[in-house]
């Protein structure tokens, strides 16, 4: 079989998924290819995606502005995609376009892969910082894996509320404000912070102070651009083991090309040759 997979986006000219995609072919002896059907605010959304009907794709990704305005257009949405109200990746199965949406899975994957003994105990506190999509996808996950204490800190605490609302009932989720996150910084096994505060150009922000970090605690940061975040350079500093984003953005692809190949990836080196590569962008 040829895969022909693609990228739907806007703007897109400077994705990273043609490189992770053809590299998961690459070690999967799978042919196919990976390309960008960028999709330019201005164009019809109809049009573009019957043309991808018409090319036959057997999967494509979904990255914004179109993670929402896809689902219409599709036949089936599994469970995590319907709760999450947001699709990053379809695929054509027996005659049906199914959206999925593979954020959390990915962030679990990523995380397990660095620190496998952090899921030994699900009894561990975790900080969840931001109230987007993605921390929307991370809480999920994290909550259907079974850990039991996900509190959320947010600026506004009604987005926070709407995803601790996700939360199974043996979960226990409280939402506080950044302040009284900072405050309590000591308590959490975890801190993640899935929001853009410290992303490029603006490199010199923090969205909040490690001085309190538990010893051997874990901070996460989803930024990849810099690797090496305002965020995670002082956790490291004040004692924290520290957790790259860019190894979200690989996990939450594997676990894509598994839905359209049902091929499971070997990951070996890869996050060290996308670091090269993001250190030297």
């Amino acid at each position: 079989m040829d895969y022909r997979l693609k990228l739907i986006g806007y703007p897109i000219q400077h994705s990273l998924s043609p490189w992770i995609h053809n590299k998961f072919l690459e070690r999967t002896h799978l042919k196919g290819t990976y390309t960008l059907h960028e999709i330019s605010p201005d164009a019809s959304f109809d049009e573009n995606v019957l043309t991808l009907k018409k090319e036959k794709v057997d999967g494509f990704n979904v990255t914004v502005p179109y993670k929402e305005e896809i689902i219409p257009y599709l036949n089936m949405l599994d469970d995590t995609a319907k709760q999450m109200g947001a699709v990053n990746t379809v695929v054509y199965r027996e005659g049906k376009w199914i959206g999925y949406n593979t954020d959390g899975i990915g962030y679990l994957r990523s995380l397990e892969s660095k620190y496998p003994t952090f899921f030994q105990n699900k009894s561990k506190r975790i900080l969840l910082i931001g109230a987007g999509g993605a921390a929307r996808g991370i809480y999920y996950a994290l909550d259907r894996a079974g850990f039991d204490c996900i509190d959320i800190a947010n600026r506004t605490k009604a987005s926070a509320e709407e995803i601790a609302k996700l939360a199974t009932l043996s979960s226990n989720t409280k939402v506080v404000s950044l302040k009284e996150a900072e405050e309590g910084i000591g308590n959490y096994d975890l801190i993640i912070q899935t929001t853009s505060v410290g992303m490029k150009p603006n490199v010199d922000t923090s969205i909040l102070s490690f001085s309190q970090v538990k010893e051997n605690a874990i901070a996460s940061d989803i930024v990849y651009q810099p690797l090496q975040t305002k965020f995670l350079k002082e956790a490291e500093k004040n004692g924290a083991a520290i957790h790259y984003g860019h190894t979200m953005l690989l996990y939450q692809a594997q676990y894509a090309f598994e839905i359209w190949t049902n091929q499971k990836v070997p990951m070996d080196d890869l996050d060290l040759q996308l670091q090269t590569i993001l250190e030297g962008r």
